[in-house]
């Protein structure tokens, strides 16, 4: 007793140390120990740490070495191999997440890297066009038509873009893909955000392959055909018999019925009025227009279950042969030919690779549908296109299919969904809470993503996609497959117009629910990190089993309380100083122009949570905190003035009196010698894009610009200046 009496006098000091090293020792073993009894659960791991690396770069402003991931990955393989030589669990899975997160981030910048291509940097035209066509889009006011193998004369050919976008309106001979089109046109670089943090579509059209967009004057011309042989005839062939096939729909089908039924059949939704467009989003029921699992599901069991039917109907045949197997592999080819006649979009193919997995289990007999069989599509689509994880359906899609077969996974193992020998009614009621449990689950998975991207949340979804997915799964889709098996024979038109008769029921149920008080909520835009907390604590829940999903809980919990930390802009300024906003005292935005600027108005009003097509601010003091005159106008709110300069005789003044001067596009160059704290010139949003400006309680302001958001990256046109 004294020896230890001893001990621990003279020398307690070393037992905080040593408590803590035993503490850490007992966590890591008991860590280990709950990781090896998920031994099965390593590989789902895959595809998340995949889309770490790949977010990672996309995150920098800088763009990295091409060789710095691969590095990265060889260095942490290597310590994998010697953990795993060791026996040292954690180390090995800490190596080898470490190694695909690297993998993930090198497999984006070689993306990157392989589609470089010339990207215009500035407006130019009018100017003659002359390319190959390679797509034609049906819009509501025309056409749009994607030309490839340009001439430009204007430009030398190392800086004519691979391929751009033109809009045609009016008069317009039949173009198909693979002719040869002049038009005298109107080009642009495709654009940039409309203000720190919003959609990229620049970004989006580097990896789409186009390096500009613009409308035609006047009708193209038409100056040579498609070629007759080689590989590129069959590539344009099969477009051509995708726009002859939309123009065959919309023959039979006038109107928003038919451009519904022609986006549903083909994926041509630029057709669409906008306010069908409007009502189906506020309804819930705008993933019913994007071609993707659902669809692409709905055509492969449909063919399934038809041809086991046939072959069922034939004793000797169903006696001799695998029916079952042969029926899958039917709905492969049948799932395959509608993502191709959809335009093999991104969405179209990562829910053709998910059928096509699942159909290819039953053939093999294993279990159709498992999570392993989602990671293992979703390290495809990754593979191939990495860019695909910033978009919202890759995002969406696969919240949706993670959440719903996690939750049928605790379901099977409790035994709730065996068959039973149930008859016609509870069946029948078996499918409704179905249709409710599933509707149910994907709008909880996919809310959050929808809140992000589009800055709202349809509230009553659960009970629109109540009436829309029954109507569209057991009505519109059969006879659209049907449609395409007659198209041949020339009378689809028997299948069409049954087909519409449903497209019409789900859109007076779009009508009648976004019609509610309330139908929808508007979201603010929250950090970019909240939503990937929310992902990461989401997956963590789905993919673990027992206590370990728990702590996927606080996860999402912190990732949502994101909102709260971000705050609207004060002030917005683009496009040469001839729009901008303030951010009045009831946190509504008003504006300097109605005229002008639409796109950008709808961005900023949605992104600080607001609907509407917003106001003109009032020209007076009383209201707005605005008073104009005829050189300009001044603002003053949150203890600050800031001057909107239409004229050089209004700069003396606005530069000694107000915290920040906005210089119009009208001035003839940027200002030298304001004496304002803060001067934004015409050259200054030239060159940085849209300025957003929040104003402290301490008198300091905080500005952030399009330009410093994104970076120097090689999507970013104009990046070298």
């Amino acid at each position: 007793m004294d020896s230890y009496a001893n001990f621990a006098g003279k020398d307690r000091k070393i037992l905080p140390s040593f408590s803590i090293v035993s503490n850490a020792r007992g966590l890591g073993v008991a860590l280990t120990s709950m990781l090896e009894a998920q031994r099965e659960r390593w590989p789902l791991w895959l595809p998340v740490m995949l889309g770490v690396g790949i977010g990672v770069y996309f995150a920098l402003c800088i763009e990295p070495p091409l060789w710095s991931g691969w590095v990265g990955a060889a260095v942490f393989a290597g310590i994998a191999w010697r953990a795993a030589a060791r026996g040292r669990t954690l180390a090995f899975l800490g190596a080898v997440a470490v190694t695909t997160l690297a993998v993930g981030f090198a497999l984006a910048g070689a993306r990157t890297w392989w589609l470089a291509a010339p990207v215009l940097d500035r407006e130019i035209g009018p100017v003659t066009v002359t390319g190959q066509v390679a797509r034609v889009e049906p819009t509501e006011r025309g056409r749009r038509v994607t030309l490839e193998r340009l001439t430009i004369p204007r430009l030398s050919p190392d800086r004519v873009p691979r391929a751009v976008r033109v809009a045609l309106y009016g008069t317009e001979p039949d173009v198909r893909p693979g002719d040869w089109l002049e038009v005298r046109a109107e080009l642009s670089p495709p654009p940039p955000p409309a203000m720190p943090g919003a959609f990229d579509f620049q970004r989006q059209s580097y990896f789409q392959g186009l390096g500009g967009v613009g409308f035609a004057y006047g009708a193209p011309t038409v100056v040579g055909g498609a070629p007759d042989a080689g590989a590129d005839s069959l590539a344009f062939a099969w477009e051509r018999g995708r726009t002859a096939i939309s123009e065959r729909i919309l023959r039979h089908e006038a109107g928003e019925t038919g451009a519904v039924t022609a986006a549903l059949m083909m994926g041509e939704r630029g057709a669409i009025p906008e306010d069908v467009l409007e009502a189906m989003r506020a309804s819930g029921l705008a993933h019913l227009l994007a071609i993707s699992g659902l669809h692409v599901g709905l055509v492969a069991g449909i063919v399934f279950f038809a041809v086991r039917a046939l072959g069922a109907l034939v004793p000797p045949l169903a006696l001799r042969f695998p029916v079952k197997k042969a029926a899958a592999v039917a709905a492969i080819a049948g799932a395959f030919a509608y993502a191709l006649a959809a335009g093999a979009t991104v969405p179209t193919q990562r829910a053709f690779l998910m059928a096509a997995l699942v159909l290819t289990a039953v053939v093999a007999d294993r279990q159709a549908i498992s999570m392993r069989l989602v990671a293992w599509a979703a390290v495809a689509i990754l593979v191939v296109s990495p860019e695909s994880l910033l978009g919202a359906s890759f995002q969406m899609s696969f919240a949706a299919v993670v959440a719903l077969v996690a939750v049928y996974e605790a379901l099977r193992a409790r035994g709730w969904l065996a068959a039973r020998g149930d008859g016609w009614g509870a069946r029948l009621a078996r499918y409704v809470l179905g249709v409710a449990l599933t509707t149910a689950v994907a709008g909880v998975a996919t809310g959050v993503f929808a809140a992000h991207h589009f800055n709202s949340v349809a509230l009553y979804g659960l009970a629109a996609n109540m009436v829309a997915v029954p109507v569209t799964a057991l009505w519109i889709m059969p006879w659209a497959v049907l449609a395409y098996a007659l198209m041949p024979l020339g009378v689809e038109g028997v299948a069409l117009a049954p087909m519409g008769w449903g497209v019409d029921v789900v859109l007076a149920t779009a009508r009648a629910v976004s019609s509610w008080p309330g139908a929808v909520g508007m979201v603010a835009a929250f950090p970019a990190w909240g939503l990937s907390l929310v992902a990461f604590g989401g997956v963590w829940a789905a993919l673990w089993r027992g206590g370990l999903r728990a702590w996927g809980a606080p996860m999402a919990a912190l990732g949502l309380a994101s909102a709260w930390t971000v705050t609207p802009p004060d002030v917005l300024v683009h496009d040469g100083g001839r729009l901008a906003a303030v951010r009045g005292a009831d946190g509504r935005y008003v504006f300097s122009t109605l005229q002008s600027g639409r796109f950008e108005r709808d961005v900023w009003l949605r992104r600080a949570g607001q609907g509407g097509a917003g106001e003109r601010w009032a020209l007076d003091a009383g209201r707005d905190g605005v008073r104009c005159d005829a050189l300009g106008c001044v603002w003053r709110g949150a203890g600050r003035a800031v001057a909107f300069a239409t004229a050089l005789e209004a700069l003396d003044e606005d530069c000694s009196t107000a915290d920040v001067v906005v210089a119009g596009e009208a001035m003839a160059k940027d200002v030298q010698g304001c004496a304002a704290p803060l001067f934004i010139g015409a050259d200054d949003l030239r060159r940085w894009g849209t300025h957003a400006l929040w104003f402290g309680p301490g008198g300091g302001v905080r500005v952030e610009t399009v330009a410093q958001d994104r970076g120097l990256r090689p999507w970013v046109a104009g990046r070298s200046r």
